[in-house]
């Protein structure tokens, strides 16, 4: 137990650190697109400058609610508060669709003008194209420190924020053939990369929330987890069979409920002794997992042939 209090500890320092970073950057980043996109004359950068705002609100809902699934239980909340993360990461998918949709609206809006009522697209300026560069050089170092931070910190509310750092890479590069285009005479590209960005960012949106559903609607461990629990269960010679075996992510967490079977002619003790064992190895050579509880069971006839 004590072992986990610490680890959330390091993870909630990790989670504050890179949240609170990753606001700053992103502040610098709205404020550069707004000023940039304006003199440079470039819709598609001002409208990259929302995205850009929307990370900052996000980056503070990841703070908030990462530092509260750190939390010890308590008589309220008795299995932990992981869930709250996993509740962060579907409000990133949300609004990364809010994004998308807002973006594709401007790009639609402007292409409708452009080829049937005759407003022209102003073509923006060298200043713009150096904007969406930075842009570009920025989210992807964000990117990695992210998804680096992430692991470490086990936080799947970090993980989200990675892929909205790799989204917003996806955006700005867009952003910059668009704008390149444009300088070239072909002014209708920039609100075509406009929906492109969008149509990518949807797919990251859409993947960020059925994470974060599944890890609220008790899923199941992967397989390679369940597998690797049966080979321990394998190893200690006082288990005869495993019975049964269920798992359910909670958060970023696991929970492991599991039935054994062991000699029918050990007393109560001995048999307790033997689940003490694996439940502590359990927990000890799958960090992830929160909890364990062991049944045992005497092994039956059928189970010895």
């Amino acid at each position: 137990m004590e072992q986990l209090e610490n680890r959330n500890e390091t993870e909630k320092r990790i989670i504050v650190r890179v949240s609170g970073g990753t606001m700053a950057v992103n502040g610098f980043l709205a404020a550069m697109k707004i000023i940039v996109g304006w003199l440079g004359n470039s819709t598609a950068l001002l409208s990259d400058a929302v995205n850009s705002l929307s990370d900052v609100a996000t980056g503070l809902a990841v703070m908030i609610f990462g530092k509260l699934s750190r939390k010890e239980h308590d008589t309220d909340h008795q299995y932990g508060h992981e869930k709250y993360e996993s509740m962060v990461s579907v409000f990133l998918g949300v609004a990364l669709l809010v994004t998308a949709l807002e973006i594709a609206r401007a790009a639609v809006g402007s292409m409708i003008g452009f080829l049937f009522q005759g407003v022209p697209i102003a073509p923006p300026t060298w200043l713009a194209l150096g904007g969406a560069g930075l842009t570009i050089l920025i989210k992807e170092t964000l990117f990695h420190l992210t998804r680096k931070a992430a692991k470490k910190a086990n936080s799947s509310a970090l993980a989200a924020m990675a892929l909205d750092h790799r989204s917003d890479v996806f955006a700005a590069s867009g952003v910059l053939l668009g704008i390149g285009g444009a300088l070239l005479g072909w002014t209708i590209l920039e609100p075509i990369a406009s929906l492109f960005i969008a149509a990518l960012i949807v797919k990251l949106g859409v993947e960020i929330i059925r994470t974060g559903f599944n890890q609220v609607v008790d899923k199941a461990a992967d397989p390679a987890v369940v597998t690797e629990i049966t080979a321990i269960c394998a190893d200690h010679p006082g288990v005869l069979h495993v019975d049964d075996l269920k798992t359910r992510v909670f958060g970023t967490r696991l929970f492991v409920d599991l039935e054994i079977a062991v000699d029918p002619k050990l007393t109560v003790g001995q048999a307790h002794h033997i689940a003490h064992l694996l439940h502590d190895d359990i927990e000890e050579r799958i960090p992830n997992v929160k909890h364990c509880m062991i049944h045992v069971n005497p092994l039956r006839t059928k189970e010895k042939d």
